[in-house]
């Protein structure tokens, strides 16, 4: 299984990172919450130091729920930034963060595709949407440098997904009411047992931690 970190061919890398193993769960945040709703803060100062405490807790807390993105909002954080760990359509593997992202999409040209998609933040409930076939991110990385990556297909739904975020966009704010009113309920009904496995997986984490 190929392996990109931040678009760059890396080793491969462990189910169970060591940012996963570093971090600290937080809290995520759900729908109807005001820092989901609103434009989160550009970031203007960088460094491991400033954020690799946040990168390495986001990392767990994604891990621990079983996402394939999360967003600083998302754990409560006004910043522009998120991070990312997915496994594509052909087997390959994307894992990485990013500061102030700007998403470039063209659908009239690259068209789109309709998938079923979810959000950490609308717990157990998902929806078909239609998203571009291809995304470019813009971004930065924690030490301030820039960086570009091409994307496709699930991973352009995740860049695009992750990068609404931090504009104040929740996936299902694309929706029509009916469907975006039975997505809820749908949330409302799962969201126990969501939480329940989400507890599961911290422990399990816990374990895995104090066995080395």
């Amino acid at each position: 299984m190929p392996t990109y970190i931040l678009g760059s061919p890396s080793r491969r890398l462990p189910e169970v990172t060591d940012e996963v193993r570093r971090g600290t769960p937080l809290r995520i945040t759900e729908y109807g919450e005001e820092i989901l709703h609103r434009p989160c803060r550009p970031v203007t100062e960088y460094g491991a130091a400033r954020w690799g405490g946040l990168i390495d807790d986001m990392f767990t807390t994604m891990w621990i729920a079983e996402g394939c993105g999360l967003a600083a909002n998302q754990v409560d954080v006004d910043a522009q930034l998120f991070v990312y760990d997915l496994t594509d359509e052909y087997g390959d593997r994307h894992v990485g963060h990013a500061f102030n992202p700007r998403i470039e999409t063209a659908p009239a040209l690259v068209g789109t595709q309709r998938g079923t998609e979810g959000c950490l933040s609308v717990p157990g409930a998902n929806a078909v949407l239609e998203r571009p076939a291809r995304a470019t991110l813009h971004a930065y990385d924690a030490n301030g440098r820039s960086f570009t990556l091409e994307s496709t297909g699930y991973f352009a739904r995740c860049l695009i997904h992750e990068t609404q975020h931090l504009g104040g966009t929740v996936y299902v704010d694309h929706l029509s009411p009916s469907v975006r009113a039975h997505t809820l309920a749908q949330s409302a009904d799962r969201r126990p047992s969501v939480l329940d496995h989400r507890a599961d997986r911290q422990n399990q984490l816990a374990a895995l931690r104090s066995t080395g």
